[in-house]
């Protein structure tokens, strides 16, 4: 998806703009890739719940995500999550 695809940032509500900004800045730039650019993606099309379901995700520390979006690592029962499979599915797809 290219910037023009993506609505701009004063047009997003602030949860949104946070959400964008926390995924883009995960401290390792894998993440940062992996998750920041499905968010910015898909961000304005998100409901409440799939907002809630993404910051859950983002709760999980940078070094586990980084093992299971890349496949590195199963997700574990705990963990697993319909968006943490979109996000994944995602992120094997750009690899």
């Amino acid at each position: 998806m290219t910037d023009f695809e993506n609505p701009a940032p004063e047009l997003l509500d602030n949860r949104r703009r946070r959400l964008i900004y926390r995924a883009q800045h995960r401290g390792t730039y894998e993440n940062d890739l992996l998750i920041g650019d499905f968010v910015k993606a898909r961000i304005a099309s998100m409901s409440e719940s799939e907002l809630d379901e993404i910051e859950a995700v983002m709760e999980f520390p940078d070094a586990e995500l980084a093992d299971w979006l890349s496949g590195r690592l199963p997700i574990p029962p705990h963990a697993d999550s319909p968006m943490l499979q979109r996000i994944r599915a995602a992120a094997l797809a750009r690899f």
